[in-house]
């Protein structure tokens, strides 16, 4: 079987991460593999050497002339592999390369990796995903948003928890809060600095990491000026190897207002964080969290319930602990090869 995975880039984002984790498994099956890279050559993932990289181009800039010579070149190499079962990412990826792909019929497969309610052109990206065999949603509630006729194409396969991850910490936790992601609208991260400046209140020996870059950088810092917490904020940036900053940390805060399964929670479950998420659309966190077991759950966009969360979290370090616990199980139960292994069947069902 041959495979070509289509996205803007491998810069880094959850899309991304799952490609490089299915790709990796693929060659390792004697598959040729080729991730197409629409808009960018960066790479931040560790990617075997068998797997074919191709970048047809950098960032259109809304320009018309170069978005056709996207489609073109896109279009040239689906000629010249006819045999291939092609693989995009979202509807703006899907969008490009199903008007590359035009008469030419290769089978395709499509995953939605947000909330559908987000899309700005609803209507055009059900026509595109009509051209897929296959569809593959993170959650049930994300395929429940579209039409009939596409989710009787549609499964569910949740995100892989990556392979070779550190072994849960078995030392004292530090009095630290972190949170990891793009520091943009979709995070709410000014929710999550409203929270903290309440919890800081009663934990003043407690500081928030920050691990990510955005557009919101400024604000958010301005923010933490105004609610008096500016000493209590660590403001990290992007880290290529963020578990190993954040694996002792006393709790893992995610207050994202919609996220389709989350990498990063999954990945901080999985090294036995205490974990805190907002109970978000499409409910990839309500996927893998028990509320009370596993971890806690929230409601979006309330600050007062997530500081309180906070303050149940540290004020029971033992409580927290055993949330930890159980939260680490979830690196069998979403491993890449059952997962990979998912994600395969489907890609033979579309190549029938």
């Amino acid at each position: 079987m041959k495979i070509i995975f289509v996205i803007v880039s491998m810069a880094g984002g959850g899309a991304e991460r799952v490609i490089s984790i299915l790709a990796n498994q693929f060659v390792k099956k004697g598959m040729d593999v080729t991730i197409m890279m629409t808009a960018g050559d960066e790479v931040a993932y560790a990617l075997d050497e068998r797997i074919h990289l191709l970048c047809i181009g950098g960032c259109s800039g809304g320009s018309l002339k170069k978005r056709l010579e996207r489609i073109w070149r896109m279009r040239r190499y689906f000629r010249q592999e006819k045999d291939s079962v092609i693989v995009s990412f979202g509807p703006g990826t899907s969008f490009f390369a199903v008007m590359a792909d035009l008469f030419l019929k290769h089978p395709f497969v499509i995953s939605e990796r947000n909330d559908p309610a987000a899309c700005p052109h609803p209507r055009l990206r059900n026509l595109i995903y009509r051209r897929a065999k296959r569809l593959i949603f993170q959650t049930e509630d994300a395929m429940k948003c579209f039409p009939a006729a596409l989710r009787k194409r549609g499964c569910t396969i949740p995100n892989p928890v990556i392979s070779g991850l550190p072994e849960p910490w078995q030392g004292e936790r530090e009095k630290t809060v972190v949170a990891v992601g793009r520091l943009e609208p979709q995070k709410n991260y000014g929710m999550l600095l409203n929270a903290f400046a309440e919890f800081y209140k009663k934990f003043p020996d407690y500081k928030l990491h920050v691990y990510g870059k955005g557009s919101l950088l400024k604000e958010l810092q301005n923010q933490t000026v105004k609610l008096g917490i500016s000493q209590a904020v660590v403001w990290e940036g992007f880290q290529k190897d963020v578990l190993s900053k954040i694996i002792s940390a006393g709790i893992y805060a995610l207050s994202s207002d919609y996220e389709g399964i989350s990498n990063a929670l999954l990945e901080a479950m999985a090294v036995g964080l205490p974990v805190i998420s907002t109970d978000c659309p499409i409910g990839g966190s309500r996927m893998c969290i028990r509320n009370g077991e596993n971890g806690l759950l929230v409601p979006c966009g309330d600050a007062g319930t997530f500081a309180a969360a906070l303050e149940s979290l540290a004020d029971d370090p033992d409580y927290a602990s055993r949330l930890g616990q159980q939260a680490a199980k979830i690196r069998e139960q979403f491993s890449e090869e059952m997962v990979s292994h998912m994600w395969l069947e489907q890609l033979k069902a579309a190549g029938r």
